[in-house]
């Protein structure tokens, strides 16, 4: 079993180097998918809902991915040469001072209006939760970044924040589960 696991991580290694933008789209995509399968069986959905899924797995594949590249290169320009903890934390302030906020809204944009076809107007009113959401986001994802750049190569960081963005849905879905089923009782 460990033998197959090592040839399929040499595999994507080799994906990754030949084609490092294309790898990047499709694991962040791949990742998207799976873990909002998992928060919709969390969630107690009776039939996964595969629309959404896939469209979860498009934002991935066709934004997250791409702008993570994009992201951790133009970093990695902007600071080159430079190491340290002063310099991670720099880079961890930019990050989450620019592409964080950015992120958010787009992905809140992506949701309301992609994924659950509703209208500007109703999407731009649930706007009015993005400073909470944020809020949120600098308590946990300003650690992640800290890891990424302090400890990922940069050719798997984009690989490491897809991972933990995964895990953070199923984490944020369960705690929305958790919600509903204590408002029931209640």
């Amino acid at each position: 079993m460990s033998e197959v696991v090592a040839m399929a991580g040499q595999a994507y290694m080799r994906q990754l180097q030949a084609h490092p933008l294309r790898t990047k789209a499709i694991t962040s995509g791949v990742l998207a998918g799976c873990s909002d399968a998992v928060a919709q069986k969390i969630s107690g959905v009776a039939k996964l809902q595969l629309r959404r899924l896939l469209l979860i797995a498009l934002y991935g594949f066709a934004y997250a991915g791409p702008f993570g590249h994009f992201l951790h290169k133009l970093m990695d320009k902007f600071f080159k040469g430079k190491k340290g903890k002063e310099t991670t934390a720099k880079k961890v302030l930019v990050e989450q001072l620019t592409a964080s906020p950015w992120n958010n809204m787009m992905f809140m944009m992506y949701y309301g209006l992609v994924v659950e076809g509703r209208p500007f107007g109703q999407v731009k009113s649930k706007l009015k939760d993005y400073a909470s959401v944020q809020l949120t986001a600098w308590k946990f994802w300003p650690i992640v970044s800290w890891i990424n750049y302090e400890h990922m190569p940069l050719q798997l960081r984009v690989l490491f924040h897809s991972f933990v963005a995964s895990c953070w849905a199923v984490l944020l879905n369960l705690k929305a589960a958790r919600s509903i089923a204590n408002t029931k009782k209640a």
